[in-house]
């Protein structure tokens, strides 16, 4: 058998997810009865049972969402734990890259978080509506969520069962270092040009929260991400390693570096999170919700100025940028 299958954090990272994917699958079921069903104008014994059901497949499925997100930072923890096992290493990355199918789970992992962030928020408005507006739309939602977490489901095992503890794989300084062909800098741009785009971005984002535009926002912080990456993986990530051929987005996520990735991509992620939601909710719902600008404000600066610190503090006490 699979020596990762054998693993503590594997065995309760697919015991979470699978049993979030029943919750989900019951309440989705449900859902759809519910949403073929509903009529909030009727007066009717069954209208009336059909609320009292609608709230607890609505509480079951807030359940299940909210443990996707809080799952999230667990999964990262379990890939990093896989390095002490899988040979060649160093961290996460070498694991993620042991197969084909683990940028492809990242990515879709993450697509999901920012699904259901969204139907947690459009949940918010509906229940504190009286007549219930979205019920429909957040059922319907909800079931196309499931389907992404099925997929979710399926690649995290095809993912496991087919990471190699014999087969060496390649580590963080050959897959993101000076040769590897990975991920090169976007558009062929220089370090200097890229973090000139990164802050300018920086500055678009703020402007379009400002004059709170949801489109403007959007493409804003969708831009910001984009580059916030690769200015954090291929800049302020060697600051905060300490050394310039160091370039890795996994490493920053270990007690060596006091877990600071967890706090720098969590920010970038939540910024982005509050820059694209409210054209999410007015697509869907017809509404937006205005503080989410300051909220996507917020956690965009506070990545920026903390990425921007390391440099600062490395060139106070070094006197030279590296």
């Amino acid at each position: 058998m699979n020596n990762v299958l054998l693993q503590n954090q594997v065995i309760i990272n697919l015991s979470i997810s699978f049993l979030t994917l029943l919750l989900l699958f019951g309440a989705s079921i449900f859902g759809v009865y519910i949403y073929k069903n509903w009529n909030f104008n009727s007066t009717s014994n069954f209208q009336y049972n059909l609320e009292k059901k609608a709230y607890l497949i609505v509480l079951i499925l807030f359940f299940a969402l909210v443990v996707k997100i809080i799952t999230l930072p667990y999964f990262a923890f379990t890939i990093d734990s896989l390095s002490d096992i899988v040979h060649g290493a160093m961290c996460a990355a070498g694991v993620v890259n042991a197969n084909e199918y683990g940028y492809v789970l990242i990515t879709l992992k993450l697509f999901i978080i920012f699904f259901v962030g969204s139907w947690l928020v459009i949940n918010k408005i509906d229940i504190a509506s009286i007549n219930y507006p979205h019920i429909k739309t957040k059922l319907l939602f909800a079931f196309f969520i499931f389907l992404a977490v099925l997929c979710e489901f399926i690649l995290e095992i095809l993912y496991f069962t087919n990471i190699s503890t014999e087969t060496p794989v390649q580590c963080c300084s050959v897959i993101y270092g000076v040769s590897g062909n990975s991920d090169p800098l976007p558009f062929g741009i220089d370090t200097k040009t890229l973090l000139i785009v990164f802050y300018a971005i920086l500055i678009l984002s703020l402007s379009a929260n400002l004059q709170k535009n949801p489109i403007f926002s959007f493409v804003a912080s969708m831009m910001y991400l984009y580059f916030g990456y690769y200015a954090l993986v291929y800049f302020f990530g060697t600051y905060i390693y300490q050394l310039p051929t160091h370039i890795c987005p996994f490493c920053m996520l270990q007690k060596e570096y006091y877990f600071i990735g967890y706090i720098l991509w969590g920010s970038l992620f939540l910024g982005t999170f509050f820059g694209i939601v409210n054209l999410i909710l007015k697509t869907l719902i017809g509404q937006i919700i205005k503080r989410y600008f300051f909220y996507s404000t917020i956690f965009n600066t506070i990545f920026a100025i903390i990425c921007t610190l390391y440099v600062v503090t490395y060139y106070i006490i070094n006197g030279v940028f590296l």
